[in-house]
């Protein structure tokens, strides 16, 4: 690999952990403690919103993003063909 493409397969590597980053920190923090009194007044299964956010809204979304940044990736990986076979 050369020197471009090795930084260039970094800098997507970086963009696409500072998008997931992002992702979990709003669905973790913002929904789960700073705007969790207006997600309390939507109930969602007997349960208030917010509440849901914080207990299980957070792990599932962190679980979907780790499949959704194994599979990104894994096309980033063969794009820079720096996958294993």
């Amino acid at each position: 690999m050369t020197g471009n493409n090795m930084s260039a397969y970094w800098k997507a590597n970086l963009s696409l952990l500072t998008k997931c980053l992002v992702v979990w920190f709003v669905v973790s923090y913002g929904f789960g403690i700073f705007l969790v009194d207006a997600l309390n007044t939507i109930p969602l299964g007997g349960y208030k919103l917010g509440f849901w956010f914080a207990q299980q809204g957070s792990i599932y979304t962190f679980l979907a993003l780790v499949f959704y940044y194994a599979n990104a990736m894994e096309k980033l990986d063969r794009e820079y063909d720096v996958h294993e076979d």
